[in-house]
């Protein structure tokens, strides 16, 4: 009996653990990786460091000066190779990365590959009063991936 049970341990652990090989996974701004079941037709979309601001249709100063700092970071400290988009989630409601991503309202993301960090709670205490406190935590961010 007490083998059963401890087989029955093993193939419930072995089945309950990630799968860490898949290629095209993505994750939720809350670290869950998700498979969207794509094979990954270009091997550099996995390496390559990606910066996304997502915001609405209406802004106020702090959203502007957060996409202000994000770009303006992107281009001092990696002479602009870092890509950088802007989303209107209003306008663009059927972007494909707003459901991918899970995107309610403003958010700030850097992304490489399946690697998710979302800095939309730095970016907003720190865009118009400490925008060098974003800045160096921009850089930090894509330094370390």
């Amino acid at each position: 009996m007490k083998k059963v049970i401890s087989i029955l341990g093993i193939v419930l652990l072995i089945a309950s653990m990630p799968s860490f090989g898949q290629c095209c996974n993505s994750s939720t701004k809350h670290g869950a990786a998700i498979s969207d079941g794509r094979e990954c037709s270009n091997p550099q979309e996995k390496s390559e460091v990606k910066a996304y601001y997502f915001h609405s249709t209406r802004r106020c100063a702090t959203c502007l000066a957060v996409e202000d700092v994000t770009v303006k970071t992107i281009k001092e400290k990696f002479e602009g190779k870092i890509p950088f988009q802007s989303i209107d989630i209003e306008a663009d409601e059927n972007n494909p990365l707003i459901a991918k991503y899970k995107i309610s309202g403003q958010t700030l993301l850097i992304i490489k590959g399946d690697k998710v960090v979302d800095l939309t709670n730095e970016a907003f205490m720190n865009a118009r009063t400490s925008p060098e406190k974003l800045e160096a935590k921009i850089k930090k961010t894509i330094d370390s991936m």
